[in-house]
């Protein structure tokens, strides 16, 4: 019997599902998707530590924390 597969999208644009016989293996795909937030209301956990961290340590010793919320921002689809 030959391998076939079925298409299958996520819930998120950015995600192809392909599912064969054995199981279902998840591909990410690059896509210029639109952030579906504002940049000042995405990842507000991640601003306010680092937002705090900056504040009271300054801004060179909270780069975990910036990065943390550049790494999400960049997962809300923001080109940062």
């Amino acid at each position: 019997m030959p391998n076939r597969k079925a298409l299958i999208f996520a819930s998120k644009p950015s995600i192809l599902d392909i599912k064969n016989d054995q199981g279902l293996d998840t591909v990410a795909l690059a896509s210029d998707s639109k952030p579906k937030k504002k940049i000042c209301c995405a990842c507000p956990d991640a601003k306010k530590l680092r937002d705090e961290c900056t504040v009271e340590h300054g801004e060179s010793a909270c780069e975990k924390w910036i990065e943390a919320h550049k790494r999400c921002l960049r997962a809300e689809g923001f080109n940062i």
